[in-house]
């Protein structure tokens, strides 16, 4: 570790490994995936995780080149080729930014449709119609809507088909306008809940005790100055801010910008009211207009 980074070095060059994943980690199975695909031999990786972007982004490197099979299973299979080479391909749609959606809308009131949506949204969608969402399947789009107050719920984190780590802090916002106590479990992501302290200064009733919290249902958030601690937590704050009253001005906002694609633009084309600012006196004024 030098200077706050930490360099890595393989002094003997890279080889073909069995490697086994004590738990099953995204970002742990594509690097490995992207480190032993031109590693001469047969690497393996088990315990890996299922996520339906580890299939895809096997399927993206086989399309340049890359001879990888398992993907989607316990067991994937890693055989090194020379090189690799370019090509098309289409990646398939984001099953977060879908849910992101969803949330906003659960949250706010409102109703969307959302169109080329992902074949992996069943986690989602089943426990936001256990909170009182409506979700309409239309065939290549879904139709959102809340009808009437959202009822409390338990939710825990686990790697897919489970309900994905990434929908925690969104739905966490749900929880806090529930009507009741909802308790949601992480299982997955170890420091996920530090955007509960955000919530409570937007009026939450939440305690977190290591990796469960508990939010006590209350009948209005109220805008505040927060701050995104990491990329979905931003995208949270932006939930809790279109449902609250008043203004909410969300900082460190490059979080939520290295995530999603326009983000600000598509809620603004569904009515919200959100607009970047470039220091604190211009936030200020809009404020205060």
């Amino acid at each position: 570790i030098k200077g706050g980074a930490i360099h890595i070095t393989a002094q003997d060059g890279l080889r073909p490994a069995r490697i086994y994943f004590d738990q099953r980690t995204v970002g742990g199975t594509i690097n490995v995936m992207l480190a032993a695909v031109r590693i001469p031999g047969q690497t393996v990786i088990e315990n890996a995780n299922k996520e339906p972007h580890i299939v895809d982004l096997a399927n993206f490197l086989n399309a340049m080149g890359a001879n990888i099979t398992g993907a989607g299973t316990d067991v994937i299979k890693i055989r090194g080729v020379r090189r690799l080479h370019g090509g098309i391909y289409s990646i398939i749609p984001d099953q977060i930014e879908a849910g992101t959606f969803m949330a906003a809308v659960a949250a706010t009131g409102g109703e969307i449709i959302i169109r080329n949506i992902p074949k992996h949204l069943e986690c989602i969608s089943t426990k936001y119609e256990e909170m009182g969402v409506e979700v309409v399947d239309l065939d290549d789009s879904i139709l959102v809507r809340r009808k009437g107050p959202l009822r409390r719920a338990n939710v825990k984190t686990v790697p897919y088909p489970g309900f994905p780590t990434d929908m925690n802090s969104q739905t966490a916002v749900l929880m806090c306008l529930a009507q009741g106590t909802s308790i949601m479990t992480e299982s997955v992501f170890q420091d996920r809940f530090r955007y509960v302290d955000e919530l409570r200064r937007m009026g939450a009733r939440a305690q977190v005790d290591g990796q469960i919290a508990v939010f006590e249902g209350v009948e209005n958030l109220t805008g505040a100055p927060v701050q995104a601690c990491d990329l979905r937590a931003g995208a949270a704050l932006i939930i809790a801010g279109l449902a609250a009253q008043g203004v909410t001005e969300i900082g460190c906002i490059e979080h939520i910008e290295r995530g999603y694609d326009s983000l600000i633009a598509k809620f603004n084309g569904l009515g919200a009211g959100i607009c970047l600012v470039e220091d604190e006196v211009e936030a200020e004024m809009l404020a205060n207009a």
